[in-house]
């Protein structure tokens, strides 16, 4: 993985190539490339830098023409080197550019090897450039369609041949490619983000498909379950891309901008909904939802938290048993299923590639009422899950997820109210309340991001340690696990989290002064627990960063620090605590200087297992 950008047309194409290069870097890469037909033969440029420096050397190396394709590479076999980087190509005749993971690339590469191939590279994307150009027989489309027959794992690929300069083919299988349609050009991309300002006309390729671009023209075939290709049509859908989305006005980084647009975001994703109705969640919800007795939730990273937090709102408000799975652990492992299981995912992107085969497992198991909480109308999640709740996040550029993560939260509790409605957990009273307060959490959150000045004082203190310990209880753990995970992704410092509880059963030998012990504090339930978990901390000399409601009665004092929260949330809580972590992280890596929106080794979408 990352990108993929490619076409055929009647200008020179390496322009339109760069752009959507540049559109997907919010995704993280380590390398990219380009290559095109020109004037009968393949060239190509490859950086290790960003897309500027490559478009510097593109210009200073003459490449163009109207056939290219493009790439940015997130490393997976091999490391970030440009022999690594794509396009790859096999002798002088075919270039290739891929995203995803053959599994099968080692066996392939020794049989090539034993036909005379030579590789340059440790990638398992050559593997496909050999195994194409040793089958072409002069059609690139039916060579495409064989060597894809022989491929294990999941692709996107581009790809175009020396001795068809005017012909682009594509295939997907698990990794997302989208097809554009211009005036008399055509399109590959992985995103049809990158394709924004070029075509508004997309079609979303399916798993299996192999697509055949030629000048002022294209077409698909679909693979057939004993292996062969016939002709398709696939719907073309009017996609205003977010072409204008990505400006940084007066923020210093995306993730700083997208912090902030917590707000909006919020306000947008609960946009016409003045009370609770499962129909929102697609039609025959309420049906549905009546039938279900448990709901599995499957997600990763950031989402995989979001989730968490879910679970205690579904037992507790709905009264309905819930398991979290990380989706990457639960398709291999049995499980017991149960046909009356409501099965969620969560995703930002809505094409992570261990999400999707976790849907798939489940609903393999026989477990067929599958919603996703997701923030792309158009992506893979949306069309295989029967109901879906749409985020209205916008494009989130930062690699480190903010504004995706509150708003998934809003989607799962306006799920949980839905749940809590039609099994007769919710009073028209607390239907009200609920309803009051999600319409108030964008002003609370905007009076949470006020906190900025005090957030930034305290960064400076963490930005020369290198280990930091998260606490939290019930509700506010999960809200721990992400605030760790966002100081570890963008400044580097190793960060953990624990409940609070559990610091005693271990976490506590970790604590000296040189450990900073950032804690959520609530004024809830199990305040008087985590107070006494606190001077556990003081006891050894550990130095406390408190994040407290302001009537929780934690003072400042020597080795405690508190920064009082403009109110009490109740159930909502997590939405409004998970802001400051959020401001933290972002002002430690700031102090670091380390590349906050592309931090290393990293991608916005985790397209491969």
């Amino acid at each position: 993985m990352c990108g993929i950008v490619a076409g055929v047309a009647g200008r020179d194409i390496v322009p339109v190539l760069l752009e959507g290069l540049k559109r997907l870097e919010y995704r993280g890469y380590d390398s990219c490339g380009v290559a095109v037909q020109q004037g009968g033969v393949l060239r190509r440029t490859r950086s290790t830098a960003r897309v500027a420096e490559l478009a510097h050397q593109v210009a200073q190396d003459g490449v163009a023409g109207g056939t290219g394709i493009a790439h940015t590479r997130w490393a997976t076999h091999g490391a970030p080197a440009e022999h690594n980087a794509h396009p790859h190509f096999s002798g002088d005749r075919i270039a290739l550019v891929h995203n995803g993971i053959i599994e099968n690339h080692e066996e392939l590469r020794a049989e090539l090897q034993g036909r005379g191939f030579e590789f340059a590279s440790q990638t398992d994307t050559e593997v496909i450039a050999h195994l194409v150009n040793y089958l072409y027989e002069g059609d690139l489309f039916e060579a495409v369609q064989r060597a894809t027959a022989r491929l294990r794992g999941a692709y996107a690929i581009a790809v175009f041949c020396r001795d068809e300069p005017q012909r682009v083919v594509g295939a997907r299988e698990g990794s997302p490619l989208v097809l554009g349609l211009g005036d008399g050009e055509s399109f590959l991309a992985s995103d049809a983000m990158a394709l924004a300002g070029v075509t508004d006309q997309i079609v979303y390729l399916e798993e299996g498909d192999v697509v055949d671009l030629q000048p002022g023209k294209s077409w698909i075939s679909a693979r057939q379950g004993d292996g062969s290709h016939r002709p398709v049509q696939r719907e073309v859908r009017t996609v205003h891309a977010h072409s204008g989305a990505a400006e940084l006005g007066p923020y210093r980084h995306y993730m700083q901008k997208e912090i902030f647009e917590q707000p909006r975001a919020i306000a947008d994703t609960l946009e016409g909904i003045e009370g609770v109705n499962p129909e929102i969640f697609g039609a025959g919800a309420t049906a549905v939802f009546k039938d279900v007795r448990q709901v599995l939730i499957l997600a990763c990273g950031t989402s995989y938290y979001a989730g968490s937090t879910a679970k205690y709102w579904l037992e507790s408000v709905a009264r309905i048993p819930t398991s979290v799975e990380i989706a990457s652990e639960y398709r291999y492992r049995d499980s017991v299923p149960d046909p009356h299981t409501l099965v969620v995912t969560i995703s930002q992107s809505g094409e992570t590639a261990d999400t999707i085969a976790a849907l798939k497992h489940a609903r393999s198991l026989g477990m067929e009422q599958t919603l996703t909480i997701c923030n792309v109308a158009t992506s893979a999640m949306v069309r295989e899950c029967r109901f879906a709740f749409l985020t209205h996040a916008g494009v989130e550029i930062g690699v480190a997820s903010t504004k995706a993560f509150t708003t998934q939260l809003v989607g799962l509790f306006l799920l949980t109210l839905s749940l809590a409605k039609v099994r007769g957990q919710l009073s028209a009273g607390q239907e009200a309340e609920h309803v009051r307060q999600l319409r108030h959490l964008p002003a609370a959150v905007q009076a949470v991001l006020a906190l900025e000045p005090q957030v930034i004082a305290w960064s400076e203190e963490f930005a020369s340690k290198e280990n930091a310990l998260f606490l939290g209880r019930g509700l506010h753990y999960p809200v721990a696990l992400e605030g760790a995970l966002k100081l570890k992704e963008i400044s580097y410092i190793h960060a953990e989290a624990y409940p609070a509880g559990e610091l005693k059963h271990g976490p506590l030998a970790l604590v000296t002064a040189a450990m900073p012990v950032v804690t959520v504090a609530p004024n809830d339930q199990l305040l008087e627990k985590l107070k006494s978990n606190l001077q556990e901390v003081r006891a050894r000399g550990g130095e406390l960063f408190v994040f407290a409601d302001g009537d929780t009665r934690i003072a400042s004092a020597p080795g405690t620090h508190v920064i009082r929260m403009p109110e009490h949330y109740g159930v909502l809580s997590p939405i409004l605590h998970v802001v400051p972590l959020q401001l933290l992280a972002y002002h430690t890596a700031c102090a670091r200087g380390t590349d906050v929106d592309k931090p290393r080794n990293l991608a916005k979408s985790v397209t491969v297992e």
